[in-house]
């Protein structure tokens, strides 16, 4: 009972959020140039609302597996991303 308890507080604040990648452009100082860079940003998608016993489990378990799969997914495009934002300076610098 206790942990039911939990469980239904848990579902009635916890929120549903993904992760998506973001690209931003930052200066360099040493290639004096504005480089791009991608990093991961966490983004609410909705909340639980009311919820009954089975309901908030099945709830708990489909948002963390949404979040760990936008983790897995955008996790990848950021490091592709920043590889090829690297190659990319690395033509622009003059060093």
């Amino acid at each position: 009972m206790p942990l039911r308890c939990a469980l239904l507080a848990l579902a009635g604040l916890l929120q549903a959020c993904i992760y998506v990648p973001r690209t931003t452009s930052v200066y360099d100082e040493d290639c004096k140039i504005y480089a791009r860079q991608m990093t991961l940003e966490v983004t609410q998608v909705g909340t639980f609302g009311r919820c009954v016993n089975e309901g908030c489990v099945a709830l708990l378990v489909g948002a963390g597996a949404v979040a760990a799969a936008s983790a897995v997914v955008s996790g990848s495009i950021v490091v592709a991303g920043n590889v090829v934002y690297w190659f990319e300076k690395q033509g622009q610098c003059a060093h």
